[in-house]
């Protein structure tokens, strides 16, 4: 029999991450710790504590990823969208809501890490990511200043929180929600206007 290969470590930190994902599907993030994770994962604790160190680093890994990849899969939805504020504004909307409806861990893990200092930081700087890029998306159908359009973003940003939750609860559907927040951005950007 051939000898087993060992995972390189890159490799090794995304297969605990899919676990470590599929736990809190099924369990909550109060079902993932270090332990439930090295369990699942059929692999000692000392190779999860050297990847993550701690539970809140895990939980921050786990933010992390599912961020990059619906911001991966935003960038190249509006990358393909036609050319028209209208279609990029529904897009946008589309895909924010996309990642409250198919992606429900996100909310739960963002709400296991309250209070952390780390992730309070690192919330602030992927939103402050996503308002520069959705400001520079939509800066080609825009006359506002760049400065004045980010600013717009926030509340943009602000208004989708809250169209989200609304959503979370029950009291609009996914296409209500798309709806309202691409007129709230088309509103927003200043088309034809000083």
């Amino acid at each position: 029999m051939p000898p087993r290969s060992r995972m390189s470590k890159a490799a090794r930190r995304e297969q605990l991450l899919d676990t470590a994902l599929v736990l809190v599907r099924e369990n909550g993030t109060d079902g993932l710790t270090l332990v439930t994770l090295a369990e699942a994962a059929g692999v000692s604790r000392p190779i999860v504590y050297d990847h993550f160190g701690t539970r809140p680093d895990l939980l921050l890994a786990l933010y992390r990823r599912l961020d990059e990849r619906h911001r991966l899969a935003t960038h190249q939805t509006v990358r393909d969208a036609p050319p028209t504020v209208d279609d990029i504004a529904h897009v946008m909307s589309a895909a924010y809501f996309a990642c409250a409806t198919d992606i429900p861990e996100f909310d739960e893990i963002s709400a296991a890490l309250k209070g952390n200092p780390q992730a309070q930081r690192i919330q602030q700087d992927m939103l402050d990511t996503y308002r520069d890029w959705m400001a520079d998306a939509l800066q080609p159908y825009s006359t506002l200043p760049t400065a004045a359009l980010r600013l717009r973003c926030v509340g943009i940003l602000g208004a989708a929180e809250t169209l989200a939750a609304e959503l979370h609860r029950g009291a609009s559907s996914a296409e209500e929600a798309t709806a309202a927040l691409t007129d709230l951005i088309v509103g927003s950007v200043g088309v034809g206007s000083h």
